[in-house]
């Protein structure tokens, strides 16, 4: 699986505002209409990212377009962002879905709307073969003030990094995933920061000499941040949000979910829970 360049779709925008569902026609009228839908993703291995061919490809896409096959749009075009740009570009009328994995946090909640939980990630590090400076958590960069930890800017792991109180000096914020390997590579920093699950499908895209450090889940304020992803739609647009859902809560008791998830190996550990997303943008 190879990155493309983040050009393919860039330049592609939707027409009109948001839902139009105070009269005229919604955005799920539209996108059944014009036959696809725009989905902003981060190309991130394997949350949501463009293959070699062009293709959007991942479990956040594929889980976008099994819901909206399900609503009568047969096609899911992708306009590739840096992490940071996911939110704005949806808000300003880029694409019409989110498909990046993007955890489910309350200031998140304040600026789009969530479906309910699609998948899940424990954290890990990527770190030079044989972890030479015993990278653990968080606190590992708190504890030796010599190491540097790369973080996409914008994401949970950055927020974690603050809560941990990494010093601002030791943070290398990132716009994507493979800067952040390639700084890795260069030696300019000594871990990045991400889930997992991502880490190991980069490292089969790209190998190298580094490893993936053993998974945990934060402890934030005495509990355990397990933090889940969904697909993101603009707040106006209630209806279509309440379809996709109503497709995704199918796909979960079906087993749907587990089989679009598989090939990017997500497994029924990373499955959702009863954890509504009522209850995640509560915090």
């Amino acid at each position: 699986m190879g990155l493309a360049t983040v050009g393919l779709a860039a330049c592609t925008r939707v027409d009109g505002g948001g839902g139009g569902e105070e009269g005229g026609q919604s955005t799920l009228e539209r996108l059944r209409e014009q036959g696809f839908v725009s989905v902003g993703l981060a190309n991130e291995i394997p949350f949501g990212f463009i293959d070699g061919s062009g293709a959007p490809a991942g479990q956040s896409p594929a889980v976008a377009r099994a819901v909206f096959e399900e609503l009568g749009v047969p096609e899911i075009q992708p306009t590739p962002v840096t992490w940071d740009g996911l939110i704005p570009g949806l808000q300003a009328n880029r694409f019409d879905v989110l498909a990046a994995g993007v955890f489910i946090t309350p200031d998140r909640c304040e600026q789009v709307a969530f479906t309910e939980p699609t998948a899940t990630s424990p954290e890990a590090f990527l770190v030079n073969e044989g972890n030479p400076e015993g990278i653990e958590h968080f606190t590992s960069f708190v504890d030796n003030p010599d190491l540097t930890l790369a973080v996409l800017n914008g994401s949970v792991e950055q927020s974690y990094a603050e809560y941990f109180e990494v010093p601002e000096g030791q943070l290398e914020l990132i716009p994507d995933q493979t800067t952040g390997y390639e700084l890795l590579e260069a030696g300019r920093v000594d871990a990045v920061s991400m889930l997992k699950v991502s880490h190991e499908y980069l490292l089969i895209d790209r190998g190298g000499p580094f490893e993936v450090t053993e998974a945990f889940f934060p402890e934030i304020d005495g509990r355990e941040e397990k933090g889940w992803g969904g697909l993101c739609v603009r707040q106006e647009d209630t209806e279509l949000l309440e379809e996709m859902n109503r497709v995704i809560a199918e796909f979960k008791e079906s087993g749907r979910l587990l089989e679009l998830g598989e090939e990017w190996g997500f497994t029924e550990a990373d499955l959702p829970d009863d954890t509504t997303t009522a209850e995640l943008c509560e915090g």
